[in-house]
């Protein structure tokens, strides 16, 4: 009885004192309210957040179309009035324009050292200085060289050339050296395995490959699938020298640096491009089958950078920090506008981007620390990462650390959706949290996938940010809705861009119709100057999804969405994503998948629905740390993660927990999954079952564990 009594006694003292802390909030509340109300005028950024901000531009019983009614702002004109219709013209305006400001940083690594883990594993960790910075003149001398540099190596303008490496300061010099001479860059996605990669470079039918010191060694294999391939330059490594021993005979392979001198002392002239021609030729992994090549001309990329510019407030002492993949359309264009508007970009790598990353050294800064960036763009499944991380961190602490810190959520929460904001808390509490990432971000940009609601408000609320979500895709250049960041609803993808409009078109299959009440649903289809061209070198698959209409470029999407009284778009389900159960109720097993997403057992899951079933059944990754301290309640101590994988005992607390969890996120019972496999190995895109974009490939997810799913069915 003793223990009892001791957690009953301790709960009465936490509940004490936070009721304690309640009650002083409340008369702080009453004595700093008047103040609050006359500095921060909440009703008027409760007024910005529900204008409206979208109208119906033409309808009929099967299809709306949306246009924005925000008028374009300042960068938008100027790069009309400038004529700035290519990616060339940006660099030659920044150069002229931002010339001595800091354009490109790179962190110094000065050594890599072992370090003894408390296991007594042993790591190798990088000992890191500070940033080094290119001017802007600099970065596009530097372009101008390496694209002449390119010319000398033997290769010709208007023809393709791939850049297959990590996002680093060298991939945007590469790309605009490109760009000057008119040839049209080829990206692939550093994880995408050798079939893949081999594909993109046969098909694209280039000689040049722009690649890097860690990525050189898979073309000892490669280079047999790719027979036309016969200069690979590489992007060198700031400690090791590379091996270049081994390679194909008659295939010339050249350090970065080599082509940039060449081309300082080059006669080639540039050989500048028009704004119809095709800037990039971007291989999307794709959920299903080959990865295909999206056509984006330089008129496309602007379209999406005008668009990005009327959206995001940008100010003159703005850092970004740059991880995400450039071979991602949404990163390429994002990385755009910040020199276009002549905002420094420092290169990170998740390895090394914040204090506890992989590769940093114990006691040693991250690159977020040191750079202290202002603006980020980031994918959900880091953001679900960081949200984890600190739930984590809460739930660590004691009974009462945890009250308090619920308390104070909550407070913030409940003042932030009246409109006003809660410096005092801040500086208290959530400051602390914003550290993390440098203290200094205001506004972070989620592409990619949908982010979900919990995740959603809960960085925005311990990270101090503006955190808006966009919606677009590779053939729309990533261009289509962002989120205004003063709205404060969570789960919307925003209204239109100026540069496009959006429509919903009936999908009678689904349901889903534009006459549909309290809002109009249907598939959605983005028209304007973003969208794509169409597939390269496949006319059957761009005639199928791309359409001209009254002098406008259109494309399907196969999302379903949802337009609101307010012109703001809501994704609810993808075509391909819906199955209809044996009893007809219809499961959006997307939606389902980033629901249970969110639940600390889950650190990925494929959720998969047979139409003969009655009930749908799920694939699992499960945190190893949550699944350990599950085993130990249930009793199952000194047991390997794969051990408790494989226990039939953990499978059902790991389905009694899902369930739980998704009665919160208040699932019906028909999509929770009635029977799981827990999964021993990580989805990473190397083995081919999630993309570079970490979306799931269920076909190949399917396939692999097609035993297990015909067991769960089963059982």
């Amino acid at each position: 009885m003793g223990r009892r009594s001791k957690r009953i006694m301790e709960s009465f003292w936490i509940q004490s004192a936070i009721g304690a802390i309640k009650a002083f909030a409340f008369v702080c509340d009453i004595i700093t309210l008047p103040v609050y109300l006359v500095l921060q005028r909440p009703w008027k950024r409760r007024q910005e957040a529900k204008r409206v901000k979208a109208k119906i531009v033409s309808n009929d019983e099967t299809a709306l179309s949306y246009r924005t009614i925000e008028p374009p702002r300042d960068v938008h004109i100027k790069m009309l009035q400038d004529n700035i219709d290519t990616l060339e013209k940006v660099f030659n305006y920044v150069a002229k324009t931002h010339s001595s400001k800091r354009c490109l940083g790179t962190r110094q690594i000065l050594s890599e050292e072992d370090e003894v883990q408390p296991n007594g594993r042993v790591f190798k960790k990088y000992k890191m200085g500070e940033y080094k910075w290119k001017n802007f003149i600099e970065s596009e001398r530097l372009a101008a060289a390496f694209g002449r540099g390119l010319r000398e190596c033997g290769q010709e303008p208007r023809r393709n050339i791939v850049i297959f490496a990590e996002t680093r300061a060298e991939w945007m010099i590469a790309a605009h050296g490109c760009f000057k001479q008119s040839m049209s860059i080829v990206t692939v996605y550093a994880t995408l395995g050798d079939e893949g990669v081999a594909h993109c470079i046969s098909e694209t039918e280039v000689t040049t490959v722009i690649t890097s010191h860690d990525l050189l060694p898979k073309f000892k294999l490669l280079l047999d699938k790719c027979p036309n391939v016969n200069t690979i330059i590489y992007m060198e490594d700031q400690l090791h020298k590379t091996d270049t021993s081994g390679f194909k005979e008659g295939v010339k392979i050249i350090p970065f640096s080599q082509v940039t001198r060449l081309g300082q002392d080059s006669k080639f002239e540039s050989v500048p491009p028009k704004g119809d021609d095709i800037a990039i030729i971007m291989y999307t992994s794709g959920s299903t089958g080959t990865p295909k090549g999206v056509l984006l001309s330089h008129k496309n990329c602007i379209a999406t950078m005008k668009g990005f510019c009327d959206v995001v407030p940008i100010y003159p002492d703005d850092v970004l920090i740059g991880f995400l993949p450039l071979a991602h359309v949404f990163e390429l264009v994002a990385e755009s506008v910040c020199l276009m508007t002549g905002v420094p970009i420092g290169y990170s790598t998740p390895l090394t981007l914040i204090d506890t990353s992989s590769k940093i050294m114990r006691g040693s800064k991250g690159d977020a620390t040191v750079l202290k960036p202002t603006c980020m763009t980031t994918v959900p499944l880091i953001l679900d990462r960081i949200s984890k991380g600190i739930n984590d961190k809460v739930n660590s602490g004691s009974a009462f650390k945890k009250a308090l810190f619920q308390f104070l959520y909550q407070y913030k929460v409940k003042w932030t959706q009246k409109g006003y904001q809660t410096p005092l808390i801040d500086r208290l509490v959530f400051k602390k949290v914003a550290k993390l990432m440098g203290g200094r971000v205001r506004i972070m940009m989620s592409g990619g996938a949908p982010l979900s609601p919990d995740t959603h408000e809960q960085i925005k609320t311990c990270l101090c940010v503006d955190l808006i979500q966009g919606y677009g895709l590779t053939e729309t250049t990533s261009g289509a809705t962002v989120m205004d960041y003063r709205d404060m609803q969570y789960g919307r993808v925003g209204a239109p861009l100026t540069v496009c409009d959006i429509r919903l078109v009936n999908w009678e299959e689904g349901g889903y119709r534009v006459t549909n009440k309290p809002n109009p649903q249907g598939e959605v289809l983005v028209g304007g100057e973003c969208v794509s061209m169409g597939y390269y070198k496949l006319p059957n698959k761009t005639a199928e999804e791309f359409f001209e209409e009254d002098g406008k470029r259109w494309f399907k999407t196969g999302d379903i969405g949802e337009m609101h009284p307010d012109g703001v778009l809501k994704i609810i389900d993808r075509k391909k994503d819906l199955v209809k159960l044996q009893a007809g109720e219809y499961v959006s097993l997307g939606k389902v998948e980033s629901e249970l997403k969110t639940c600390p057992l889950v650190e990925n899951i494929c959720v998969y629905g047979d139409p003969t079933k009655q009930f749908t059944v799920a694939l699992v990754v499960p945190n190893q740390k949550h699944l350990e301290e599950l085993s130990l309640r249930h009793g199952l101590e000194g047991k390997t993660f794969e051990e408790l994988c494989s226990s039939s005992e953990i499978e059902k607390a790991v389905i009694k927990e899902i369930a739980e969890h998704a009665r919160k996120c208040k699932l019906q019972k028909f999509e929770v999954p009635a029977a799981i496999t827990l999964c021993k190995e990580v989805w990473s895109p190397d083995m081919g079952l999630v993309t570079a974009a970490f979306k799931l490939k269920r076909k190949d997810i399917q396939d692999k564990y097609q035993h297990d799913i015909n067991r769960m069915y089963a059982s």
